[in-house]
């Protein structure tokens, strides 16, 4: 029987709502850059099915904008890479506004981790800045509870990909049987479940519409207990609300 040893996180959509904070970073350094690029919600919850900051924009520049050249004449890929970094220090700066709040549980949940002794890790797509300044904003001194930070550019493929767990499995040396991930999205949950991990599900406005087949539960939070999450499939032991005692449960079945 599989014991439950530690927690994989995702970041982005999962610890908080920061998916509308990347776009309208992303739209702000585009303007900063004297682009005319306008990533609306209805286009950023298309470009989410591409996972990193640096794929998104290459594939946006060759889906919608094929013949575009950078102004200044560099090559692509660091026209890419300089226009993401002003993107991130665009996207710190509004967390550091406290615009972009925990979501509902995560808090709770990281502390009970810590205190039942459950190990914490991250594996997201997103880079090691931006996970830095949202803990720094949100919840400093949860930062330093997670023993692994499995980001950015850590492993060649992103998710869908399942190459991050596996990195963030093999640093903490445990089997994916002894671990849970805590994901949002469609390639999320495919690169957990490609890893053989099993997958509390999360979503947000922006992969409410994602297939979540596979998922071992499927709620729109991880909940409190006066704020209960919605269960939309899977089995939560007539639970409300996302504990270490469920999540043990959930380990444990076959």
């Amino acid at each position: 029987m599989a014991e439950l040893k530690a927690l994989i996180f995702d970041v982005d959509g999962t610890l908080a709502e920061t998916e509308e904070g990347h776009r309208l970073a992303f739209n702000d350094a585009f303007a900063d850059a004297g682009l005319d690029w306008d990533w609306t919600p209805a286009l950023y919850a298309d470009l989410l099915a591409v996972t990193g900051g640096k794929e998104r924009i290459a594939h946006y520049i060759a889906q919608h904008r094929p013949h575009f050249a950078p102004p200044s004449g560099q090559p692509l890929p660091d026209f890419i890479a300089a226009l993401h970094a002003a993107k991130t220090k665009r996207y710190a700066a509004l967390l550091a506004d406290g615009g972009i709040p925990l979501r509902p549980g995560v808090a709770r949940l990281l502390r009970e981790a810590r205190q039942a002794g459950v190990r914490l890790a991250i594996a997201t797509t997103t880079s090691p800045e931006n996970v830095t300044a949202l803990f720094d904003a949100a919840m400093p001194e949860a930062f330093g509870w997670f023993e692994v930070i499995g980001a950015g550019d850590a492993v060649p493929r992103k998710k869908p990909a399942p190459d991050i767990y596996i990195h963030v499995l093999a640093a903490l040396q445990l089997s994916p049987g002894e671990c849970l991930a805590v994901e949002d999205s469609a390639p999320g949950l495919r690169a957990a479940r490609g890893a053989g991990l099993k997958v509390v599900v999360a979503l947000n406005d922006y992969t409410a519409f994602h297939d979540f087949d596979g998922a071992a539960v499927l709620i729109d939070h991880l909940g409190e207990p006066d704020l209960p999450f919605k269960l939309i499939s899977g089995n939560a032991n007539s639970c409300t609300f996302i504990d270490i005692e469920l999540l043990r449960k959930l380990a444990e079945i076959d």
